[in-house]
C-alpha cells in the first residue's frame, strides 16, 4: 500500500535517525530525509507531508520542518509545486542502482525495519527478546559429537521436518491435552514463517482475515502483502469477544481467524478454556478456518494453569491449524517452529514448505529435537524470572509514571500501557530524543482506537530497564510541561 504522504508512517522511519545530537534540529531532519531518499524507500515522485502534520507527528515545530525542506529544496532533492506540495525530485535518483529505483513507492514502514538497521546507542525496547537458556551451549556440543556424523549422511533436505522432531512435537502437543500424530505437524522456520505459509495458503487478495484488536504488527506485513482485508474484533478479559465475533463472520465472511489465545500480544491476556471452545465452534459454524499462534505459551510455575491449545476445542468438522516455536522460550537465533493441522491440510503445507526452501535447517531441528522433551524443566527458571523483571518494571513505572495505567498480565514479555490524554505515536518520537525506542498502539491497531497505547517490554536486565524509565520519565516530563521541540534556529 503506497503511504505517500502519511506523516506518522514517514516519522516511524525518520525518528531515530533524529537521535544523533550534532548540528541542528531542522539539519537533522534534513540529513534523516535524504536518507531516505538516497536508500530509495522514499523514490522520486514519493510526496512527502505537508509542514504541520509531519510536525505533529516528530513532536517538533512547524518552523523546523520549513527550515529542513528548504535545505532538501537547496541540495536538489525535492522540489514544490503549488497544488501538489513538496515531492521527491527526478534529479535525486542519479547515482541509485537499477535495484533501488524498482522499489515500491511508500515507506517502508514494516516492523522489521528497525531490526534490520539495528538498534544504535538507543535503548530498543521495540522487540521483546531473551538471551539463550544456558543449557543450550552444552546442548550443540553433545549433539555435534553424537547426533552430527549421521545427520551428515542424509541429504539434508527434509521438507515436513526431521521425522524425530515431529514425533517429539506431537508428544509435546499430547501432554498439553491436545493428541497429535507425527504426520499432522509440519516444522518451519520459526513461527513467523508458520504463518507466512498459511496465510499464502488460505488469503487471496481482496480476502478477509479476522484478527484481535489490537495484535501482532507483523500480521499486518504478511496479511497485507498477501492482499488481506484485516478485520479487528475487540478483547475483553476471557479474549476476543464472541458476540462481535460472530458479527465479524456474518458481516464480513472471513478466509481466516487469526488469534494468540495464549498470552496475547501485546496484552499478555491467557484466553479461558470456554473461550477457546466458544471461538471454536462459531468459526465451525460460519466455515472459517482458525489459525492460533501460541508462540508465547512457556509455561511459569507460579503463573497461571494454560489451558490446552484451542485445537482441543474444535468440533469435528472444524479447520484449526496450531502454531507453535521455540525461538521466545529457548533463543530468538534457534528459528524452529511448526504447525500442527489435520493430515490432508499438514500435506497441502508441506508442498508449500517444500517450495519456500526445502526444509528447515537440519542441525536446528536436530538440537530442538533434543531440548523438546525438557522444555518445561528448562524454561520454568526463565519463565519464573520474567514474572519477577514484570513486577520490577511495574514498580518502576509506579514510581516514576504514576500516570501511565496498565493491567498486569498474566504472561507474555510486554506490560500494554495506557498514556492518559496522549498520542503514543508523538511521545514516542520524543522517547527517542531521549535514548529509548517502543513501540506505539498504532502499529498494533492501524483503526486509532489504541492510539494512545504503548508496548513497554520488560525482556531486559534491571539495570536496562531501570536506565529505560529513567529516561522515559524525562521524556514525558518534556512533553507534558513542553509541548514539541522547540525551533532551531536557521544560520545563514
Amino acid at each position: 500500500m503506497d503511504r505517500s504522504g502519511d506523516p506518522s508512517a514517514l516519522a516511524d522511519l525518520i525518528g531515530h535517525r533524529l537521535t544523533d545530537h550534532s548540528g541542528g534540529l531542522y539539519r537533522r531532519l534534513a540529513d534523516a530525509i535524504a536518507e531516505l531518499i538516497g536508500s530509495a524507500e522514499l523514490p522520486v515522485g514519493a510526496r512527502l507531508p505537508a509542514e504541520r502534520p509531519l510536525a505533529e507527528a516528530l513532536a517538533i515545530s512547524r518552523s523546523t520542518v520549513v527550515a529542513a525542506y528548504d535545505e532538501l529544496r537547496g541540495r536538489g532533492l525535492v522540489e514544490s509545486r503549488r497544488g501538489s506540495g513538496t515531492t521527491v525530485a527526478r534529479s535525486a535518483s542519479r547515482g541509485r542502482s537499477g535495484a533501488d529505483k524498482r522499489m515500491p513507492k511508500g515507506y517502508g514502514e514494516s516492523l522489521f525495519h528497525r531490526i534490520a538497521v539495528g538498534p544504535g546507542e538507543v535503548i530498543a525496547m521495540t522487540y521483546a527478546v531473551d538471551p539463550g537458556i544456558p543449557e543450550l551451549a552444552a546442548e550443540v556440543e553433545e549433539l555435534a559429537r553424537t547426533e552430527l556424523p549421521v545427520l551428515l549422511q542424509g541429504v539434508g533436505y527434509h521438507p515436513r521436518g526431521l521425522e524425530v522432531l515431529r514425533e517429539r512435537i506431537a508428544e509435546h502437543f499430547d501432554e498439553s491435552g491436545l493428541p497429535t500424530s507425527a504426520d499432522q505437524i509440519v516444522v518451519t522456520s520459526g513461527a513467523h514463517q508458520a504463518i507466512a505459509l498459511v496465510t499464502q495458503m488460505y488469503l487471496r487478495s481482496g480476502a478477509a482475515v479476522a484478527i484481535e484488536q489490537p495484535s501482532w504488527p507483523g500480521c499486518f506485513d504478511l496479511f497485507g502483502a498477501a492482499g488481506g482485508r484485516v478485520v479487528g474484533v475487540p478483547l475483553d478479559d476471557a479474549g476476543i469477544r464472541p458476540d462481535l465475533l460472530a458479527a465479524a463472520f456474518a458481516e464480513h465472511h472471513p478466509a481466516m481467524l487469526f488469534v494468540m489465545p495464549t498470552f496475547h500480544n501485546p496484552t499478555g491476556r491467557l484466553m479461558s478454556s470456554a473461550r477457546r471452545r466458544q471461538v471454536a465452534e462459531l468459526a465451525a459454524k460460519h466455515g472459517v478456518v482458525v489459525v492460533e499462534d501460541n508462540a508465547y505459551s512457556t509455561w511459569d510455575p507460579t503463573g497461571p494453569e494454560i489451558p490446552p491449545p484451542l485445537a482441543a476445542f474444535a468440533p469435528a468438522n472444524a479447520e484449526v491449524l496450531t502454531i507453535g516455536s521455540v525461538s521466545k522460550a529457548v533463543w530468538g537465533g534457534l528459528r524452529i517452529g511448526w504447525i500442527r493441522a489435520p493430515r490432508s491440510l499438514a500435506e497441502r503445507l508441506a508442498r508449500h514448505k517444500a517450495l519456500a526452501d526445502l526444509g528447515s535447517p537440519v542441525i536446528d531441528q536436530a538440537l530442538t529435537a533434543r531440548l523438546l522433551p525438557r522444555l518445561t524443566e528448562l524454561t520454568a527458571a526463565r519463565a519464573t524470572a520474567a514474572t519477577d523483571r514484570k513486577r520490577w518494571m511495574g514498580r518502576l513505572l509506579t514510581e516514576r509514571l504514576p500516570e501511565w495505567v496498565w493491567e498486569e498480565p498474566e504472561g507474555g514479555s510486554a506490560l500494554w500501557i495506557r498514556l492518559p490524554d496522549t498520542d503514543a505515536r508523538t511521545f514516542a518520537q520524543v522517547a527517542l530524543r531521549h535514548g529509548v525506542e517502543v513501540v506505539a498502539g498504532r502499529a498494533m491497531d492501524p483503526t486509532g482506537e489504541h492510539d494512545d497505547y504503548l508496548r513497554v517490554p520488560f525482556s531486559y536486565p534491571v539495570e536496562v530497564m531501570d536506565d529505560a524509565v529513567d529516561r522515559l520519565a524525562r521524556a514525558w516530563q518534556e512533553l507534558r510541561r513542553h509541548g514539541p521541540a522547540p525551533a532551531v534556529p536557521v544560520i545563514v
